[in-house]
């Protein structure tokens, strides 16, 4: 989903935060249900990744992107996995600057898969000697509280437990926005997949629009939590549930600081069919959208913001 009318304001907004580690998960559910209906957005708090290591991860990832630019070149994107630079990326195609986002990126692909960790590109360990192995804690950590989040999705919608755990695809991406003033430092969209889990070093930026179909569109800030990972919905679930969980506008706005992040992205499977679920759905308010399967609307999506689908993830799945 891309915008080309926006109207900022300087609200911030008061996100839920949910405990990732409440005994009680059917009351953890039913909040995650209202943070999804009302947001789409949530905070994640006890959640296993400790502060002191996030530190230690960006100060890693800050390590990488210092590198001088043949260095960072030398690891381009490929197969969906590597360096992608300033610019190289436009989340909005409709937007009428010519120009990318300014920020740059490093994707590292699942290890869960040995098919997909042997496709992933790592930086010399003379440059950075510690960047690998922490990056594979950084992706082992987020990963196991993506799964019990996906858990209490999957409870909040009435559905079994593992639906949306069993074998969701974990994609993990380090992003350093320059902070130069002017445009968006990361433009308008919507997430693809089930969920992202966001962590940043505290730098402000982060916008929503709740009603991203409603004009003018109104954008609240997004807080910093200190220790807490942001969430948000992704298309894919929104069109599972028919809408009723949001899949919400956001964006990054430079604050003249250099802004570091990490986003886990958590997806169906490519070959997932995506069908709205029959509890989201009546007489009175029909499937708004029609099937599809997961990797053809990613490769869609892909193709609008990079231009090519012949760097895409999907294409190198190999056959089941």
């Amino acid at each position: 989903m891309t915008v080309t009318t926006t109207t900022t304001t300087t609200t911030t907004l008061n996100l839920p935060i949910i405990d990732l580690s409440s005994p009680d998960r059917i009351s953890t559910a039913n909040s995650i249900r209202q943070a999804c209906v009302e947001y789409g957005f949530f905070y994640l708090v006890n959640h296993g990744v400790d502060e002191d290591f996030m530190k230690q991860a960006f100060e890693e990832s800050a390590k990488f992107f210092s590198l001088p630019i043949q260095h960072k070149v030398n690891l381009n994107r490929k197969e969906y996995r590597g360096y992608t630079p300033l610019y190289a990326e436009k989340l909005d195609p409709s937007s009428l600057s010519k120009a990318g986002d300014p920020k740059e990126s490093y994707y590292i692909g699942s290890l869960e898969d040995a098919t997909s960790a042997s496709l992933n590109q790592w930086p010399s360990e003379e440059l950075v000697p510690n960047w690998r192995p922490t990056m594979e804690s950084l992706f082992w950590k987020i990963l196991s509280a993506g799964k019990k989040l996906l858990s209490l999705i999957a409870l909040s919608l009435n559905l079994d437990e593992d639906f949306f755990s069993k074998k969701p695809e974990a994609f993990l991406r380090l992003l350093r926005y320059s902070g130069e003033l002017g445009s968006c430092a990361a433009s308008a969209h919507s997430d693809y997949g089930l969920v992202t889990l966001l962590i940043t070093n505290g730098v402000p930026g982060l916008q929503i629009c709740k009603e991203k179909l409603k004009q003018p569109q109104v954008w609240e800030d997004v807080s910093h939590v200190e220790g807490g990972i942001i969430v948000n919905i992704g298309d894919m679930m929104e069109r599972w549930t028919n809408c009723v969980y949001q899949s919400t506008l956001h964006r990054v706005m430079p604050t003249g600081k250099e802004r570091y992040s990490v986003a886990f992205y958590m997806d169906p499977p490519t070959d997932c069919v995506v069908e709205c679920f029959e509890s989201c759905c009546s007489e009175s308010s029909p499937p708004r959208f029609p099937p599809i399967r997961s990797g053809d609307y990613f490769s869609e999506r892909f193709k609008l913001i990079y231009g090519s689908e012949r760097d895409l993830k999907w294409s190198i799945k190999p056959k089941n």
